[in-house]
């Protein structure tokens, strides 16, 4: 549950979503409306008339008319993946704070053209990592901190679905941003930077292994620390499966199976302010080193709302964006070069400028 400090209402953010599509309908819309002080007031899409019954208070109009709306304060743009560079642009020039859902954009390029206007313009930038909330990331980070683990040599995550058959949609014809890697690859290389930090370098291997297929259905990842190796896996052909985050270090083991909640209960209408939302059945394990014997530890309440709670406070009171630039632009040069990878087979370094390196420093 929520302090009632997160849900006094102060200053009012008037917030403009462009795309109501599956991410806009499932995540977006619902957090936006359950955070005080924040008014979902225009939407952009091409199912207008059927989004009026439901939005009756919010200006309904065509996508490209919102970044420059003169109702809106946040712009959140959860529209195809090539749009997001122009749309963003355009926002962040008529002086918009802007949400992105990932992918943050479709080039390394774009991403550092987008950090160069917001910091022009002095507006809020961001990309929507809503999965640092899930239950088994916040699960994760707590092991890490416990020190149980002892000094951590392995981090591996596991984003699969079992789709066998090929849909005819923009994520799965060839294209800009299209295919498995563009869309679940951003959340995974960002949960590897917010727990360990920068790579110095990226292994990657793609495949399209459903008849049919034109775009990567299949990718397997590895992310190069010093004394630490991370395995990044997604499959469209994994039924089950195994455990969805594991942790090896000196002193021992921890997995997770089963995934967040959160995405089933928002898709069945929970409200995000609802006391059972977040609240994960499935435990975590920790294993002892020296005797194999295993713990159950039960996974962490979360939610997903403390990302736009965050987003607010930023705007109103100059705080920290909950994900930041530098963390949106790294995603990208790791999901760019880990192609370039796949293509020529090679263990490529992260192509980050000197000041961007530093950053992490």
């Amino acid at each position: 549950m929520f302090s009632e400090v997160r849900q006094q209402k102060t200053e009012t953010v008037r917030v403009g979503l462009i795309g109501y599509g599956y991410v806009g309908r499932t995540f977006h819309a619902p957090l936006i409306e359950s955070v005080p002080g924040f008014v979902l007031n225009v939407i952009g899409s091409s199912k207008g008339e059927q989004l009026r019954g439901r939005f009756p208070k919010s200006d309904i109009c065509r996508p490209e008319a919102v970044p420059t709306h003169k109702d809106v304060d946040l712009v959140v743009i959860a529209s195809p993946n090539d749009s997001h560079y122009p749309l963003a642009f355009a926002a962040l020039r008529a002086g918009k704070h802007v949400v992105i859902d990932k992918p943050f954009t479709v080039t390394l390029e774009e991403a550092r053209a987008l950090r160069k206007v917001a910091d022009e313009e002095e507006r809020l930038l961001s990309v929507f990592h809503n999965r640092r909330w899930d239950s088994e990331v916040i699960a994760a980070k707590q092991a890490l901190e416990s020190g149980s683990l002892g000094e951590v040599s392995h981090f591996e995550c596991h984003m699969d679905r079992f789709r066998p058959n090929v849909r005819q949609r923009w994520r799965e014809d060839p294209g800009p941003g299209a295919g498995l890697w563009f869309d679940l690859g951003p959340h995974l290389i960002d949960l590897s930077l917010y727990l360990f930090g920068l790579p110095h370098s990226v292994s990657g291997s793609f495949a399209m292994l459903r008849e049919g297929g034109m775009t990567d259905d299949w990718a397997h990842i590895q992310l190069f620390y010093d004394r630490m190796r991370i395995v990044l896996h997604a499959s469209l052909l994994v039924s089950g499966g195994g455990p969805r985050l594991v942790l090896h270090g000196t002193k021992g083991s921890w997995a997770k199976f089963g995934q967040d909640v959160q995405e089933v209960q928002l898709q069945s209408g929970m409200s995000p302010l609802d006391s059972a939302f977040g609240i994960d059945p499935t435990p975590c394990f920790l294993y002892d080193g020296a005797t194999g014997e295993k713990t159950e530890i039960p996974s962490p309440q979360a939610n997903q709302l403390e990302y736009y709670f965050e987003i607010r406070d930023a705007i109103l009171h100059g705080k920290s964006a909950p994900v930041s630039v530098r963390d949106a632009v790294t995603t990208m040069a790791i999901l760019e070069v880990s192609f370039q990878s796949g293509s020529s087979g090679k263990v490529l370094p992260i192509p980050l400028t000197i000041e961007e390196s530093a950053e992490w420093k």
